[in-house]
């Protein structure tokens, strides 16, 4: 996709999987499967469904089975699900997933609260997994959490994050993601990061993944979209997550992000009409408002009458 239009902005949605993993109402297995199968027609070429990480640990997601059995699959959609462990990703193709998501964090500390064990125990397991799927027709993308700031550690490393992304080349993942957990991320650092990644890897392998927590998150598209990256992950209404990193907040809203590119003449392959109308079910399926602002105000084009009495 990336290579017939080298402008093209890829939306990847996560709000099946990131977006509901924090919700403290269970979302029916019914209406995840709704969601996905309108998020399907959509025009996006990756949905990440749900993970097959321990219910216990995520109870949100517990029913990733019967999720991908469910689900109506849309031709060119991939559907990605999120796996912490070799016996995540045994479950995960027995369910039909098209692609594997490892997660492993660039701060220490950050991976022993989200995963149990060091980064380095996490890669070890990253090995296993790839060995594991070798020739079983997925693919695998690795993620690096922490990549712009640690919640507990404060400031990473760059050369420690770009030495996780070397370490996930020479695994020979397919895909790699940038992920700011919590929001730390700033335009010019991420510019910074970007531009260093690309020297290792080309923009269709890299994904950047914000989270809008101290609302630089489309700020931090813009940065790194100018630097060369072109895929990003986003959520419906800006829903989201990290359970394990206080303060965490929701990723950028997908509805949010495609208008800005609308806006800023930067093309899409996603339906925002259909998007805005998917948005607008998300309260009554929550409980609660979420935080996407279009929904909120409507497009620019969402032109008002004059009050009664008043001419133009």
């Amino acid at each position: 996709m990336i290579g017939a239009n080298s402008d093209l902005l890829v939306v990847q949605e996560v709000c099946p999987r990131d977006g509901l993993q924090i919700e403290p109402t269970f979302v029916a297995t019914e209406d995840k499967i709704r969601l996905i199968d309108g998020l399907s027609s959509l025009g996006f070429s990756r949905i990440e469904a749900g993970s097959f990480v321990s219910p216990k640990a995520i109870p949100a997601l517990r029913d990733g089975e019967a999720v991908f059995r469910g689900i109506q699959r849309q031709s060119g959609v991939i559907y990605v699900a999120l796996i912490p462990n070799l016996k995540g990703a045994e479950r995960a193709l027995a369910a039909g997933t098209d692609e594997l998501n490892l997660v492993l964090s660039a701060s220490q500390s950050h991976n022993l609260a989200n995963m149990r064990m060091s980064r380095e125990q996490s890669l070890a397991g990253f090995a296993d997994i790839a060995g594991f799927v070798q020739g079983q027709g997925v693919s695998l993308n690795a993620s690096v959490a922490t990549a712009f700031g640690c919640p507990f550690e404060g400031a990473v490393d760059e050369d420690q994050v770009l030495r996780l992304l070397d370490e996930y080349l020479d695994l020979g993942m397919q895909g790699v993601t940038l992920a700011d957990t919590t929001g730390m991320a700033n335009p010019r650092q991420v510019a910074r990061l970007v531009r260093r990644s690309l020297e290792r890897l080309p923009a269709s392998m890299l994904t950047l993944h914000f989270h809008n927590t101290r609302g630089l998150g489309l700020c931090n598209v813009l940065a790194a979209y100018e630097a060369g990256a072109r895929r990003f992950d986003a959520a419906l209404g800006g829903l989201g997550g990290c359970p394990f990193a206080p303060g965490a907040s929701g990723n950028i809203c997908s509805e949010d992000l495609v208008n800005l590119c609308e806006q800023t003449g930067i093309p899409t392959t996603i339906d925002l009409e259909g998007l805005l109308r998917l948005s607008r079910t998300l309260p009554a399926l929550l409980g609660h408002d979420v935080p996407g602002q279009l929904v909120k105000a409507g497009r620019i084009t969402d032109l008002h009458p004059l009050p009664a009495g008043l001419s133009g």
